[in-house]
């Protein structure tokens, strides 16, 4: 019998399911890691499966452009967040300044009352009724009363000023304060939008690195624009012909000239000259030698002006690109514009139809 209960206690353990457990803590960690790790393998991920597929070189330009599109448009943000976190500096800057004035202000109203208390304290503080009776001279005390009566009505007028004084440096550094806020939140887009560039910027070269020298030619110059020719080597540029552009301006000449003179400088994202630029600063600095001043960045340039048709094109006109207004040029005659393309090529003439047109603007 007891041979019996054996073998059924026996069966009972062999089919008895067994307890679920929680994974947690290391278990947890661990059976992840091998869960990956399976994943990995299956795919191909860990540093022995398949290498990465081999790009033409057409298929290496489409996505190094594209990776350039974004990280155009994020310089362009970074340029706007640059130019109001400047902004904010400068207004800080006057607040502070401000404030200076204010305290100095203030500590001298508040010597002009330490005066008059000084001079109340010398007095003993006494009624003016007892001071009058015990006076051997009444007419001079009444004299002397009437100038202390006056000195009340300054003494009354210190201290609205004092008042004044420390409203106006309490709402001075209020304002202060708010724009302190404002600052830092440009910073921290300032830093956003620099990763974004940066790490677009790293993967283009990254798959640029994967072409012979031969081919990365090919790609970054097939996007239509003319080599560039070193400055030195150019000699002086003949000037720019105004007789079939009628209404071009000698500001919008002195912008395009510029332009000319800048052919063959490298492009650096954020950059406004002189000895490098991107698309948006080297506009800004062809009119700023024009003396015209322009906005930083391509959404803020495209309003500067007077809106264009492209069949109206002349030279000097500001000329945009994609949907977004990423990207601006200038304008130079014979379908051409000039422009800091991206940081696989330097400032260079170009045909305007090589990118999508989005509008144009006279500025001068």
């Amino acid at each position: 019998m007891r041979a019996v209960r054996k073998d059924v206690t026996v069966q009972v353990a062999t089919h008895r399911k067994p307890r679920q457990r929680s994974l947690s803590g290391h278990t947890a960690r661990t059976a992840a890691t091998l869960a990956l790790a399976g994943v990995a393998t299956a795919t191909g991920f860990d540093g022995t499966g398949h290498a990465e597929p081999e790009l033409t070189p057409g298929q290496v330009r489409a996505e190094v452009n594209r990776l350039y599109r974004e990280a155009e448009t994020a310089t362009e943000k970074y340029d706007g967040a640059e130019e109001q976190s400047s902004a904010a500096q400068r207004r800080i800057a006057g607040l502070q300044d401000q404030a200076a004035r204010r305290q100095q202000r203030l500590s001298s109203a508040r010597d002009a009352l330490g005066t008059i208390a000084a001079a109340q304290y010398r007095d003993g503080g006494v009624d003016p009724a007892w001071q009058l009776a015990l006076s051997s001279d009444p007419d001079r005390y009444l004299d002397d009363a009437a100038f202390a009566e006056r000195a009340g009505h300054r003494q009354a007028a210190a201290v609205s000023r004092v008042r004044d004084q420390l409203r106006e440096i309490e709402r001075l550094r209020g304002a202060a304060r708010i724009e302190l806020k404002s600052l830092r939140s440009r910073q921290a887009e300032l830093n956003r939008q620099k990763r974004t560039v940066t790490g677009k910027l790293d993967e283009a070269r990254r798959l640029l690195a994967r072409l012979t020298p031969r081919q990365r030619t090919e790609v970054t110059d097939a996007d239509g624009g003319s080599r560039h020719v070193s400055r030195s080597a150019t000699g002086p540029r003949e000037p720019m012909r105004t007789g079939a552009f009628p209404a071009v301006t000698a500001r919008a000449a002195a912008a395009v000239a510029y332009a000319y003179g800048k052919l063959g400088t490298p492009y650096v994202w954020g950059a406004t000259g002189p000895n490098a630029f991107d698309c948006s600063g080297l506009v800004q600095a062809a009119y700023r030698s024009a003396g015209i001043s322009l906005p930083r960045t391509t959404y803020a340039q495209i309003a500067a002006g007077r809106r264009v048709a492209r069949s109206e094109l002349q030279p000097g006109d500001l000329v945009f690109f994609y949907s977004g207004i990423s990207h601006v040029g200038i304008y130079v005659g014979n379908g051409q514009m000039i422009h800091a393309p991206n940081p696989s090529a330097p400032v260079r003439l170009a045909p305007v139809d090589q990118m999508p047109f989005a509008g144009a603007t006279r500025v001068a």
